[in-house]
Order: C-alpha cells, then sequence, then structure tokens
C-alpha cells in the first residue's frame, strides 16, 4: 500500500479509465474520454506503483453541491490490497462536501452503502440487435439545430447540477447522432445515439411520453441504420422498461443509482435512458 501513488489523470489519459471500463465489459463511447474531460478535467484519478497505473477512478464536481463518482477500478491481482480505498478516499475528498452520487455495480453496493451512500433506484442496461425504420418520424429536428437554452433547462429537470458544457460537447462531438421532436414550440423529447466499443448507445433520452420517446429512439435508429443498440433505463419508469421491451431489447446489466445525501427533485418519468453510467 505504502507504494501506491495517486495523482490525476491529465486529459488526454482519460482514455486509459475508458479502456479500462471496456475490459470491464462496461462498453463505454468511441468517444466518451475527450467528453468526460470537459466538466471537471481534475475529477479523474490513477494509482500507480513504480510507474504502472493498478487503480482508476473518477469523482467529476459539476458544481459547489454536486459531484458524480465513477470508473472505481483496480486491476485484476492487485484487489485486495488496499489500493482501492486510497484511491477512492482521494475521489471523496475531491468532492468536498458535495453530495455525490454513483451507479454502482452489484457487487460493490454494500460497499458503498458503508461509505454513506444511499440507494434510490436500480438503472438497467437493455441490449439487443434492432432494425431501423424504413420510415423514421418526418417532425423531428436534429438536436444542435434547436436552441441549445431549450435543452439545458429541459436537462435541468432530470439531472442535479448544471452541466452545460458535458452537454453542447455529447451534442455536437462527431459520431453522436442528437435528435428532437418539439410540439407547440416546446421541446417534447431529445436524444443522442452515440458508437460504443459494440454497437451504439442511446442517451440521453428525455420525453414527456413513451409516444415521444419512441419517436426519438426511431429517427435515432435511422440515423445509424440499426444493429446492436442498448439503452441504460431507470427500473421505476415503467413507460421506460414497457419501450425498451417494444424495441425488444433484453436486460443485460444492472446498477444503483446511489446518492451519500438529498438531491433537488428530478422528473425520472421523463428518463427514458440515462447520459451514462460513468458521470450519470
Amino acid at each position: 500500500m505504502s507504494d501506491l501513488q495517486i495523482r490525476n489523470l491529465r486529459p488526454e489519459e482519460i482514455a486509459l479509465a475508458v479502456d479500462w471500463a471496456a475490459a470491464e465489459g462496461w462498453n463505454p463511447g468511441c468517444s466518451d474520454a475527450a467528453c468526460f474531460a470537459i466538466p471537471d478535467p481534475a475529477g479523474f484519478f490513477v494509482g500507480e506503483i513504480d510507474g504502472e497505473p493498478v487503480a482508476t477512478v473518477s469523482c467529476v464536481n459539476y458544481d459547489d453541491r454536486f459531484a458524480f463518482l465513477g470508473f472505481y477500478i483496480v486491476r485484476s491481482g492487485l484487489r485486495g490490497a488496499g489500493h482501492g480505498l486510497r484511491i477512492w478516499n482521494a475521489a471523496i475528498a475531491h468532492a468536498g462536501a458535495r453530495v455525490i452520487g454513483l451507479d454502482g455495480v452489484v457487487a460493490q453496493q454494500d460497499n458503498y452503502r458503508k461509505s454513506g451512500f444511499r440507494l434510490a433506484y436500480a438503472n438497467i442496461r437493455y441490449g439487443g440487435i434492432v432494425t431501423a425504420s424504413t420510415k423514421p418520424p418526418a417532425d423531428l429536428v436534429a438536436l444542435d439545430t434547436i436552441p441549445f437554452a431549450l435543452v439545458e433547462a429541459d436537462d435541468s429537470t432530470v439531472f442535479p447540477a448544471p452541466r452545460s458544457a458535458f452537454l453542447r460537447a455529447w451534442i455536437t462531438t462527431s459520431g453522436h447522432v442528437g435528435r428532437a421532436l418539439m410540439r407547440d414550440g416546446k421541446l417534447a423529447a431529445w436524444g443522442v445515439i452515440r458508437p460504443c466499443r459494440s454497437g451504439h448507445k442511446i442517451g440521453p433520452l428525455v420525453a414527456d411520453d413513451r409516444a415521444s420517446a419512441e419517436a426519438v429512439v426511431q429517427a435515432l435508429l435511422a440515423s445509424t441504420g440499426g444493429g446492436d443498440v442498448f439503452l441504460d433505463v431507470p427500473a421505476v419508469n415503467r413507460e421506460a422498461i414497457a419501450l425498451a421491451e417494444t424495441l425488444g431489447l433484453k436486460p443485460v446489466f444492472e446498477t444503483a443509482r446511489m446518492y451519500t445525501g438529498p438531491i433537488a427533485p428530478l422528473r425520472i418519468d421523463r428518463v427514458f435512458g440515462v447520459t451514462s453510467f460513468e458521470l450519470g
């Protein structure tokens, strides 16, 4: 343990954590590293022994009240030696007095509870092969063509903190495709699909109702031609579960959304797809 040196990952090194996540089977997006570096470049940590990385973690501070923890990985064969606890403590210290959220894998949820995290609800990853519609909805528009202020305002109903710079990058990054459904001058539904190590993920997917969410999904699928698709769904949103099942997707992975304290009330009923298990 005394040989472990902890430091910040530089923005260009965040790909290391993403690669390790891929090795764990978490299937990150192809451009995730660049987007994840934006909200808090100092929020990514690596633990090294003799210059070799053995552990990673992130704790991204979104504002002065909320942070989100992810990428908590210790290399196989080096677990159980206390390296994870030390780098975990460094991440928690980075958050300071902020409420911290995370999506905990099943194997670690008891440990998270010991660290003061409490269960809010489960998130379930659904996946499968989807055929794109030959006639996608015609009344949807590219997400980057609508006023960004509308997206910011709508996102504030489903996420605990402002994340404007991150959202801009997420929407405009090469390979990412966004679609939006406007109704009576208001943003009724919107979502982003991005290429991943395997297939594509849809997220975020935010909508007033299931029909609007499905319209956005069909437009997103049309942009990629279908294929392997993944959608991370809050288990408490029964309409989102129904949408995933209607698409023919099956549960493949589950996490627990946990927080260390209270957050502002959110419209989880409007969350049909989580942005990312790593950054919330």
